[in-house]
């Protein structure tokens, strides 16, 4: 008992504040509960949120929005800090094992805090790598773990819970427990894709998660909106779908992993002088929200090459990795 009593002030200490704690500074219970029916769960989510999307909340005036933001702002730090203390929260940030150490030596684990991105055609591993993480996530930090449950969303119906049992075992995790701490929601379109991320939300502000998975993000607005006079609102959408899920990750420190399809690069002359004309979907707006992108590709048999594409700390580089029946480890020569 006392050590969940611990456990708890713990996580008061160090997670989000709940939003029920701007009660105390005269925020009325209605006020909350409407907050908390758009999808803010926190004071971050209150003091990240621009003025107007508070304004366009039923029963939030602008008069409310500013009171609530300045209330958000005096418990949240949104000013300026040192360098050092940035690299000093760097240190302690939590990455989730692969499974395979050749792809840890090569990214350093799966970063929480921020949105990775894994694209590559069909059969390069993508879904597998999604299935490994949901299981890593849930070991202890000593273990490479993030010490936390899995929430998934699949787009594409290719979750399967035999692949998360033989992973588990692999660990020696009681399979119903593993497969009872991912949390998993099926997306059928876009906006219903957006709308799970407000139950997340409510899901993180309950318990600790330490991975978000969206497998894959782009497959059903390549669906959803056709042609080239619809390719605004597609990326206007999937930018807000972006932010909602950086915002996540602020907010709850939370891995965010997302999985991209491949488009045909068919710009004629180039394609002569490009050996691989393939390139992620989503265009510059997938591109500039994602923190590190990595770019998977078929090899001989189960190895599968990752290539790190873009990132603001690690050097472009491949390595090699295998899918195997316990899930990704090392290719073995």
């Amino acid at each position: 008992m006392s050590q969940q009593q611990n456990t708890n002030e713990e996580e008061d200490d160090y997670g989000p504040l709940l939003i029920s704690h701007l009660e105390q500074s005269g925020i009325s219970v209605s006020d909350i509960k409407k907050l908390k029916e758009a999808g803010y769960f926190t004071i971050e989510a209150v003091a990240y949120a621009p003025k107007k999307a508070l304004i366009s909340i039923k029963g939030i005036s602008e008069t409310k929005a500013d009171k609530l933001l300045a209330e958000a702002a005096k418990m949240v730090n949104l000013g300026f800090t040192t360098a050092m203390d940035v690299h000093q929260r760097r240190q302690e940030i939590v990455t989730i094992t692969t499974g395979s150490k050749e792809l840890d030596r090569a990214l350093g684990g799966i970063e929480t805090g921020s949105i990775t991105e894994i694209f590559g055609e069909f059969r390069t591993g993508k879904s597998q790598l999604c299935h490994m993480l949901a299981v890593t996530a849930q070991l202890p930090i000593d273990m490479g773990g993030g010490q936390g449950k899995c929430l998934y969303i699949d787009t594409e119906s290719t979750f399967r819970p035999s692949r998360v049992l033989s992973i588990a075992q692999r660990y020696s995790l009681s399979g119903e427990e593993t497969l009872d701490n991912i949390a998993y929601a099926r997306a059928y379109n876009t906006d219903h894709q957006t709308s799970l991320l407000i139950q997340a939300a409510a899901m993180m502000s309950e318990t600790r998660f330490s991975v978000l998975i969206v497998d894959s993000a782009m497959a059903l607005y390549r669906t959803d909106y056709a042609g080239r006079g619809e390719l605004a609102a597609r990326q206007i959408h999937l930018a807000q779908f972006l932010r909602h899920l950086q915002r996540l990750a602020d907010e709850f420190g939370v891995a965010v992993v997302i999985t991209n399809q491949v488009v045909a690069q068919v710009d004629g002359a180039a394609g002569m002088f490009n050996p691989d004309p393939k390139k992620p979907a989503g265009g510059n707006i997938i591109a500039h929200a994602s923190c590190t992108r990595l770019y998977l590709k078929k090899g001989r048999g189960n190895t599968r090459i990752c290539k790190v594409y873009d990132s603001p700390s690690l050097p472009e580089n491949e390595c090699t990795f295998a899918i195997m029946e316990d899930g990704i480890a090392d290719a073995v020569e």
